[in-house]
Order: structure tokens, then C-alpha cells, then sequence
């Protein structure tokens, strides 16, 4: 039995909710969630889904092992009361993009390699605007974890600086040296894409670019300099993302956050389905909530165009007891 497997068995949630467990996927939950009025509004995004497809999405090891801490001086640090880095850094495309993991856990891959991108393209003030490759980090990081069944962030971002990264666009795109070769599926009921099943076999570490690319694999590879956990303390957070840009953070997944639509997500109800990564952008505040705002990789069909927003200040489902981040070389 997969180890992943194990660690996204779901928890039992409060004794009232174990007793009329309703279907994560159900209106009545969708119904429950908005009665509720918190600070959120619930809807469908998976249709025609098997919850073991969502839980195998949940690809992140909670608790795993940590990069030394490094924490910014923040006295007298003048923070914006929101921020978003798709305004600050506008010459940078990947801050405006979804990616899709497809039927795949490499969650802990996509938020690293997401938030890689646009830290290359920050630090070079535009200079470098490349699509660093999910597939490469998948595929080829032993230490990572175990692939499409899991795996580390803080290990990914160690792998950046010690073996590089190639480049790397979505699905079908031709972009870069490794694109992704899993396909993304079909959310909804009417669609183009293939229907989502359970996971995907991680694939194989193949270290030379597609037919036609202009580089070689040793040469298209970019580093890291450093990598890093950054401090739990919402200043700290802050702090990084105003100064080098988005993160990778991992959280826990409820059956809820499935339904995300729109607002200012915090649990509500249901049980736990395992670990998530995703990359961390900004912040900001709605109707007096703080919130984070952060990319999923679930396309752009999930939530509100592929981005969320979560509660901030208060460790909301763990978003900021685990955010990695790292300086580039190059």
C-alpha cells in the first residue's frame, strides 16, 4: 500500500458531521457551506469525479523535512495593506498563469516550479522569462518523495539549487525542454478533455529536450542559489513575497475546499483528504477578512480562474506553518 495512500486516508471531522456525512461533491453541501454565510461562497468545480481522483491530488507529506529558516529584519518594514505581484511585476506572464497538474499528486512539483519562474523573472527584471519544467522536477528528484504519490516542497527547492531545472510549459504546449506529459481531465460533465481518474504512474527521467529545441539539456538548466523555509509569522510571509516574490506553501485539504468558487476560503466542514502545495502570490483583505491570495493546479475551470484566497493571520488549514521559497543563481 502507497505510503501517500496512507497519509491521505481521511480524518474524521466533529461527531454531527460524521453522522450525516454528506457527499463532498453534493448541492446539499454546496447549500450547507453557503447557509452558513462565513466568508465564502461554495460551488460546483468537480462533476464528474471520484473523490480517491481529489485525494490523489493531495500530493503533499505534511511535516517533512525542513530547510534552515531565514528571517527578515522587519523593523520599521512599511507594508502595502494588499499587494498583488501580477501588478507589481507586469513584464512577468507566469505570475498570471494556471497550470494543471493533471491526474497526477505533483502538487508539491507545480508550486515549486511556479513560484521558481517568477522569481527567475523578478530577480532579472524581466530578462528571464522561461516556464521552469514541472516534468523535470517530477520525474527526476529522487529525494523528493515518490513522485506522483507525493512528495516534499522543501526537497524540491534543494533540488533546484544542487541538480537545476530545465524549462517546461504545459500539456501540449511544445513549450520549452520538458513539457508536461500528463494530460489535464475533465472537470465537468461537457468537456474536450479526457475523464479524471485515479493517479497517474509518475513518468519516467528523461534528461534531453524534445525533438527540435534550441538548447541542450545541460545547457538549458537554471539554478538556484539558495533555498529556504521562510517564518510562520504573516509579516515574515509578507515580508518575502513584497521583496522576491511568491512562495510554495502546503496546507491541509478539507472535503470544502473542493467547493470553492469565490471570497475568502476557511473551513467550514468535512473531512480531511490529505496535504496540498500551492504557490502563494500576495494579500489583501475582503469585506474586513485578511486573506492570502494563491494559485491552485487545477486548471483554470477550479475555483475563481484557477486562484483562491484564504484566511491570513491565523494558520488557517496550516497555509503558513510550511512556505519555502529560494533565491536563483542566474
Amino acid at each position: 500500500m502507497h505510503l501517500f495512500f496512507l497519509l491521505c486516508v481521511a480524518l474524521t471531522g466533529s461527531a454531527a458531521w460524521a453522522r450525516s456525512h454528506l457527499s463532498p461533491f453534493s448541492l446539499e453541501l454546496v447549500n450547507l457551506i453557503n447557509k452558513a454565510n462565513t466568508t465564502w461562497t461554495a460551488g460546483h468545480n468537480f462533476h464528474n469525479v471520484d473523490i480517491s481522483y481529489v485525494k490523489g491530488l493531495c500530493g503533499t507529506i505534511l511535516n517533512g523535512p525542513r530547510l534552515p529558516e531565514v528571517a527578515h529584519d522587519i523593523e520599521g518594514i512599511n507594508l502595502p495593506d494588499s499587494f498583488d505581484p501580477r501588478q507589481q511585476w507586469p513584464n512577468c506572464p507566469t505570475l498570471q498563469q494556471i497550470r494543471d497538474q493533471g491526474s497526477c499528486g505533483s502538487c508539491w512539483a507545480f508550486g515549486a516550479v511556479e513560484a521558481i519562474s517568477d522569481r527567475l523573472c523578478i530577480q532579472s527584471g524581466g530578462q528571464v522569462s522561461v516556464e521552469v519544467s514541472a516534468e523535470d522536477l517530477l520525474t527526476c528528484c529522487d529525494d523528493c518523495g515518490m513522485g506522483c504519490f507525493g512528495g516534499y516542497p522543501s526537497a524540491a527547492w534543494e533540488f533546484w539549487t544542487k541538480k537545476g531545472l530545465v524549462t517546461g510549459g504545459m500539456y501540449g504546449s511544445k513549450v520549452g525542454c520538458r513539457p508536461y506529459t500528463i494530460a489535464p481531465c475533465e472537470h465537468h460533465v461537457n468537456g474536450t478533455r479526457p475523464p479524471c481518474q485515479g493517479e497517474t504512474e509518475t513518468p519516467k527521467c528523461v534528461q534531453q529536450c524534445t525533438d527540435g529545441y534550441s538548447l541542450s539539456y545541460p545547457k538549458d538548466k537554471h539554478y538556484g542559489r539558495s533555498s529556504y523555509s521562510v517564518p510562520s509569522e504573516q509579516e515574515q510571509i509578507m515580508t518575502e513575497l513584497y521583496k522576491n516574490g511568491p512562495v510554495e506553501a502546503a496546507f491541509s485539504v478539507y472535503e470544502d475546499f473542493l467547493l470553492y468558487k469565490s471570497g475568502v476560503y476557511q473551513h467550514v466542514t468535512g473531512e480531511m483528504l490529505g496535504g496540498h502545495a500551492i504557490k502563494l502570490l500576495g494579500w489583501g483583505e475582503e469585506n474586513g477578512t485578511p486573506y492570502w491570495l494563491a494559485a491552485n493546479s487545477w486548471n483554470n475551470d477550479w475555483g475563481d480562474k484557477g486562484f483562491f484566497k484564504i484566511r491570513r493571520g491565523n494558520d488557517e488549514c496550516r497555509i503558513e506553518s510550511e512556505v519555502v521559497a529560494g533565491t536563483p543563481l542566474n
